[in-house]
């Protein structure tokens, strides 16, 4: 069991996540890709290259076992802004670092021997994995990215509905059964017993299309994290926006005004409901109309936040 000990300080810099992170849906879909029976949307890559130590498989996959640990320099902090931002990170992680994160993998699974150039921190090996990884995603998850993005904005919102309506506990108690909230530590199902203790940091929440269960950084001194299964998309999960207020605001207004939480940017408010920049402006802009939305220019950004109208809005149809 991980056990996620909380201090008042950390439940208030508890949050979730923008969406789906690019380098772990990649990382665990590797894991995902290992199985007996891989998940469907890893089927084609896996007739087609699983067996191609030459390519970028053959350079990820001794990074990544099937089960179990692989390093945490794979999947840095800076990939949420998106791959190229954590393919960057990634190039850029200290030698130190590199090396003591591939001795533990060593430790557990035999390495070939060109990681030694990458526990090295020679400047190719690591452009080499960022390439693998790179063309491992545009290949893999590329095309069925929307479809990923969708599920992990549709678990993103339903968690933010209890967060903003009940707090961070509240929200903390909807991740059952593999997570049970016991304040004020989150149990969470895991292989190995450990502790991570936040001390005043917050928890990420990630939620992942491929996590088979719940993952954590293993290097405690890294900023917390904790990727989790996305629940899968039903009709349930997004009946509160979807079929309660679509009659009345039509489908795509209604999933602008679920994703209104925690004051996003018209930039992050089209990415939350799956629309255009241009479509989420103009949505943002007659629900604001309406009451139901207040935007406030900060710098070169517009926020927008849900009006006590709209959230009573919200609330009524849930």
């Amino acid at each position: 069991m991980l056990r996620v000990h909380f201090t008042a300080t950390d439940l208030v810099r508890t949050r979730v996540s923008d969406g789906a992170d690019p380098l772990w849906e990649t990382v665990l879909s590797l894991h995902r890709l290992q199985d007996q029976r891989p998940d469907p949307a890893l089927a084609v890559c896996r007739r087609s290259g699983h067996g191609d130590r030459q390519g970028p498989l053959g350079m990820l996959l001794p990074l990544v076992p099937r089960r179990g640990y692989f390093p945490d320099f794979l999947t840095p902090p800076a990939a949420a802004a998106g791959m190229e931002p954590g393919l960057d990170a990634l190039m850029s992680t200290p030698r130190t670092r590199l090396r003591a994160e591939l001795t533990v993998l060593a430790d557990r699974n035999p390495l070939p021997s060109w990681t030694r150039s990458l526990a090295d921190g020679e400047p190719a090996a690591l452009r080499r994995l960022a390439r693998a990884l790179r063309t491992y995603h545009q290949g893999t998850l590329g095309p069925r990215w929307p479809r990923i993005t969708r599920r992990a904005n549709t678990d993103r919102a339903l968690r933010l509905h209890a967060l903003w309506h009940g707090g961070a506990e509240a929200m903390l108690r909807t991740y059952g059964p593999s997570m049970r909230w016991r304040s004020p530590v989150l149990e969470v199902a895991y292989p190995v017993d450990r502790d991570l203790r936040l001390d005043g940091r917050g928890l990420l929440l990630v939620p992942s299309c491929f996590a088979r269960s719940p993952v954590a950084l293993a290097d405690t001194a890294l900023p917390p994290t904790l990727v989790y299964p996305a629940r899968p998309r039903t009709a349930d999960d997004v009946r509160p926006a979807y079929e309660g207020l679509a009659p009345l605001l039509g489908h795509t207004r209604a999933a602008v005004l679920q994703a209104l939480g925690g004051d996003p940017t018209t930039t992050e408010l089209a990415r939350r409901a799956g629309v255009s920049l241009s479509s989420a402006s103009e949505h943002a802009a007659v629900l604001r109309e309406a009451g139901l939305v207040s935007s406030v220019r900060q710098s070169n950004a517009v926020r927008h936040a849900l009006t006590p109208l709209g959230s009573a809005l919200l609330r009524g149809v849930a």
